[in-house]
């Protein structure tokens, strides 16, 4: 399919004393973003497991220029790739006027009850299969 899309609103609080937006408040901008696509999204989809368990076990962010603050949105662009039976990868690129970060997130389904990582459903894999780049998928 291509990449999901999320559109973040900034914050006036998101700055710091050098003028861009924080590290940390950027890692919460990312977070925010792949919310409306594992949550919203899958859930507008009729898929409700993903929101009652999902785990960052690892974040890598670069960054290209710094972000400063605008009434206008930040737009996060999303793909899904490294799609294994017990984890995946959440490819983003924030877009301000241009590019100013790249990351990914290394996701793990996981069982809160339990208080582990689980496997995840066909019904998961297939919703994020749709956010895979046509390369990563095999698709033409």
């Amino acid at each position: 399919m291509g990449a999901f899309v999320a559109e973040v609103a900034l914050r006036w609080s998101d700055m710091d004393a050098f003028g861009h937006v924080n590290h940390a408040r950027t890692i919460t901008l990312l977070e925010e973003a792949r919310a409306e696509l594992l949550f919203t999204e899958a859930e507008r989809q009729g898929l409700l497991g993903m929101a009652e368990g999902m785990v960052v076990a690892r974040v890598v962010i670069d960054y290209h220029s710094p972000l400063v603050y605008t009434s206008k949105s930040l737009q996060v662009q999303m793909s899904v790739r490294e799609l294994k039976a017990a984890s995946f990868i959440v490819d983003y690129t924030a877009y301000a006027q241009e590019a100013v970060a790249t990351a990914e997130t290394l996701m793990v389904p996981y069982d809160l009850q339990a208080g582990r990582p689980r496997r995840m459903t066909e019904e998961e894999r297939d919703f994020l299969a749709e956010w895979q780049l046509d390369g990563e998928s095999g698709r033409a």
